[in-house]
């Protein structure tokens, strides 16, 4: 491992850490000293591993957020909305120098001008803050504040050196946790002179340590070179008496005996993995777990023994537990997999063709195998690529949290349906449009505290945010319980900017999506966050270029919902394909719902479909195909959200796997098509954009009624 790769695992496992950390800096209020010492761990395992590698601004801003942490899990200092508000701005600037860290530009003057401010605010709370008041019933994994005389022996590997990684650094780090009473250095190792390699360690130390962190704390200092040496780490005596005190006083539950021993804090989760190898390794009888943690020096008999008397105790229970394993994969990779899955079913459905039209029994089977195959690896690689949309959602938590206070607002967020899964080609584009919406109805749906009172609604407002699937699509809304829009108001303006003709009526749906034109707004007031008379037709443009639609709806004085649909993948669908002419279209199979035969009615542009009306579109004159129509054609029948219905077509070819790729750039302006499909004869196939042309028979339909 070279130290660009250890570089780059510190800087994604420190951005992991902060959004941990963010996380619980929102829901402080709620969870307590829960989500204090998840906040504590963040910035204390960043601060030891940027220790590591030598990045002294990274420790030493952490370390002044990490002693108002300490404080604050002490009890010393209360948790309000001000302090949070802070931890969250040192949060974002751990976060910027993480961010220095990757582009080389941590020494920037500006970078510490900037974090100057926060360190001020920070030594403020430690300067003010009382004597630690005691604790309670303590987490396992918080310091009891006992100093003790740890020993630790430390035996590092020949290769350290090589893997990029000093020694001396580690032992440095260690003395910000404590204080180093002794060091003896072990070169029993060292080999004769001419057997001497320079890039090789031959070196160990046996330290006295005087400290109040805890083993796992003490342990997490070599978390970088865990795998380049050997650790054992004796606690001190009164140590161990607090750790037979925790065991006497837990809860008797069926518990293994080494998780038993982590939780109380005599071991560390990697003694208890090295400890377990060695049990799996051994020859029959296996050696109990215990057995083998006394014999590795990694805990005391006595301790082992409370801990066994205490697991004697729990009722027989039946307990399963589920590792989870994943395995991280570069975002390219899977691109490249998905493009590559793509041309597999172009290249099938050549095979297919040949297939049918040589009508040979072998190769007929062989193609139908092979279909069938590439349909579950074309399933497989998509589901690689589908990720929860909560965590998107979650991210709100900290944008309502900020534009809040910013507004004076008192305003929280809802999220439901954060399982529901999609592309993560689409959560990646749907993130700016969804923060503006979000902002834009706190500063424009959420009222003031005082009008709320007047309306007989709660003083705090809520943005709700809810994902649903529906028809091969992903539903997305974002509602308000504020004011509503005003109809007269945003209709007085279209007609004043010749948006709409005086006089003309207009559906509510009409009237509240001309608030996406460009330029639309009927904001009074013009702030920073929204009301200057653009983004919203950004927001409809980005989501339309994701194949997607937006819609909205709004009672005045209860409130707004946006409501936006998006493809659930931007890269292979099944589709069902129609043939016009010498033309082949292509719809995404997941919005048909039946198909009819047409029966020409000169005039008309609906059929009844079992006593109800259903509009539609004849597509060889919507694209402007020549040639005669077919002598009989057909009706798909489609629906599309809360729209239905049916197109004219020539000829029904069927379902078929269908590779999206986008249209050139000649074709941008080309309205009712979303993208294009190449065919197993080499043809390229359109593939119909469902949303414009149902709004186009939807308005086509309401002109003719009017």
């Amino acid at each position: 491992m070279d130290i660009d790769q250890v570089t780059h695992t510190f800087i994604a496992e420190s951005r992991e850490l902060l959004e941990q950390m963010e996380s619980a800096l929102l829901a402080v209020t709620r969870d307590g000293l829960d989500a204090v010492n998840a906040i504590f761990r963040a910035a204390h395992t960043i601060k030891g591993s940027a220790g590591m590698f030598g990045l002294d601004p990274v420790v030493e801003f952490t370390h002044v957020a990490e002693s108002v942490l300490d404080k604050v899990r002490d009890g010393a200092i209360p948790v309000g909305d001000e302090l949070v508000a802070l931890l969250l701005a040192c949060r974002d600037h751990i976060g910027a120098l993480v961010d220095a860290v990757e582009r080389g530009t941590l020494d920037d003057a500006d970078l510490a001008a900037a974090g100057a401010p926060l360190v001020a605010q920070l030594q403020a709370y430690l300067d003010g803050g009382a004597a630690p008041a005691p604790t309670g019933a303590s987490e396992p994994e918080a310091s009891d504040g006992v100093a003790g005389h740890w020993h630790i022996s430390l035996r590092f590997g020949p290769d350290v050196l090589r893997n990029g990684m000093d020694p001396l650094s580690f032992i440095r780090y260690l003395g910000q946790l404590g204080t180093i009473t002794g060091i003896a250095t072990i070169a029993d190792d060292l080999p004769a002179l001419d057997e001497f390699d320079p890039e090789s360690c031959y070196l160990g130390f046996e330290i006295g340590f005087h400290s109040t962190a805890d083993k796992a704390t003490i342990d997490g200092v070599f978390d970088f070179v865990r795998d380049d040496c050997a650790i054992r780490i004796l606690p001190p005596e009164n140590r161990i008496a607090g750790y037979l005190a925790w065991l006497d006083e837990a809860p008797a539950q069926r518990e293994r005996l080494g998780q038993m021993l982590v939780r109380c804090g005599s071991v560390t989760a990697h003694e208890l993995e090295h400890a377990l190898a060695a049990q799996a390794a051994s020859s029959a009888p296996v050696q109990p777990i215990g057995a083998i943690l006394v014999e590795q020096g990694a805990v005391r008999a006595p301790v082992v023994e409370a801990a066994l008397a205490k697991q004697r105790q729990a009722p027989d229970a039946p307990r399963q537990q589920q590792e989870s394993r994943s395995v991280r994969v570069d975002a390219d990779k899977l691109d490249r997999l998905i493009n590559l899955v793509g041309e597999l079913i172009i290249a099938g459905a050549g095979a297919n063709l040949v297939a049918r039209r040589t009508q040979i029994p072998e190769l007929l089977e062989c193609t139908s195998t092979l279909s069938s195959l590439v349909e579950e690896v074309r399933d497989s690689a998509l589901q690689l690529r589908m990720v929860k949309i909560g965590a998107t959602f979650n991210r709100f938590q900290r944008v309502v949290h900020d534009v809040a206070r910013e507004l004076g607002k008192d305003i929280r967020l809802e999220v439901s349906g954060e399982d529901a899964e999609l592309d993560k080609t689409v959560v990646e584009k749907i993130g700016d449009p969804l923060t503006h919406l979000v902002r834009n109805a706190m500063d424009h749906g959420i009222e003031p505290a005082d009008v709320r009172a007047a309306r007989g609604k709660p003083a705090q407002g809520t943005v709700a945010l809810n994902a649903y699937h529906d028809s091969g699509s992903i539903v997305i809304e974002v509602s308000d319980d504020g004011g509503g829009l005003k109809r007269d108001r945003i209709l007085a303006k279209a007609v004043e900017r010749g948006l709409v003709e005086p006089g003309r009526l207009l559906t509510d749906k009409e009237i509240f999506n001309l608030i996406f034109e460009p330029g639309f707004s009927t904001a009074e007031q013009v702030t920073n966050l929204s009301g200057r008379g653009v983004g919203m037709d950004v927001v409809k443009r980005n989501i339309v270029a994701l194949r997607g639609s937006v819609d909205i709806a709004s009672t005045e004085g209860q409130g707004t919902t946006v409501t936006v649909r998006l493809p659930l993948t931007l890269a292979i669908i099944n589709g069902f394909q129609v043939g016009v002419g010498k033309s082949v279209f292509v719809i995404p199979m997941d919005m048909v719902e039946e198909c009819i035969e047409f029966v020409e009615q000169p005039g008309c542009d609906w059929v009844d479909l079992r006593g109800q009306p259903l509009p539609f579109v004849r597509l060889r004159e919507r694209f402007g195909v020549k040639g005669a129509p077919a002598r009989r054609r057909s009706i798909v029948v489609v629906r599309y959200g809360g729209s239905k219905a049916g197109l004219v077509v020539d000829s029904l070819l069927g379902e078929f796997q269908t590779v999206i790729k986008p249209l050139g750039k000649v074709f941008a302006g080309a309205r009712f098509l979303s993208g294009s499909s190449i065919l197993g004869n080499g043809d390229v196939a359109l593939i119909l954009d469902m949303a414009a042309l149902l709004a186009g028979v939807e308005h086509e339909s309401q002109a003719a009624a009017a």
